[in-house]
């Protein structure tokens, strides 16, 4: 059953577009824009997250709404691109049980990046006063989660023991 929807998936339109289509702006385009948005999300992320982890006061009010929605806008491209790989070959994806490690981390990472900006950016702006322990340790989390996202999006490339349908056959 699972493998005539996956036979099914890599046969529609926009999978078989985004597989063959000559030029830069299939496939090698929608990759682009993954990284793309990556970059965005966790380089924001982990940049914030150096900057938490250094300070143990905030002594002034930092207006970070701007930065914040390009690290969400990030998000948003990392999403769409995503599910464009992810229908160009799912059987690749789904047959691995790296890309679930991923998807873990990237959620794990979200999750962290959410807790470190209601904790010292609501509304967009830093909150004066200390920086808890607490908010440190998820700065942790979000740099691992984001090392490891990057580490297993790399790897997803070579670890694959499937890359159509019809191989599970």
């Amino acid at each position: 059953m699972l493998t005539s929807l996956l036979i099914w998936l890599e046969q529609t339109p926009p999978s078989v577009w985004v597989r063959e289509y000559p030029s830069i702006l299939g496939f090698p385009f929608i990759l682009f824009l993954h990284t793309l948005g990556l970059a965005m999300l966790a380089a924001i992320s982990v940049g914030i997250d150096v900057w938490v982890l250094r300070q143990q006061v905030i002594g002034r009010a930092l207006r970070m709404t701007g930065v914040i929605r390009v690290m969400w806008l990030g998000l948003g491209i990392n999403a769409v691109s995503g599910v464009v790989l992810l229908i160009a070959y799912p059987a690749k994806a789904l047959t691995n049980p790296v890309f679930y490690l991923k998807l873990l981390l990237v959620v794990l990472g979200v999750y962290a990046v959410q807790r470190i900006n209601r904790a010292v950016f609501p509304d967009g702006l830093a909150v004066m006063g200390a920086v808890t322990v607490a908010t440190k340790r998820w700065a942790v989390v979000s740099i691992a989660t984001w090392a490891g996202t990057v580490v297993t999006g790399r790897l997803l490339a070579y670890t694959h023991h499937v890359l159509f349908a019809q191989d599970l056959l």
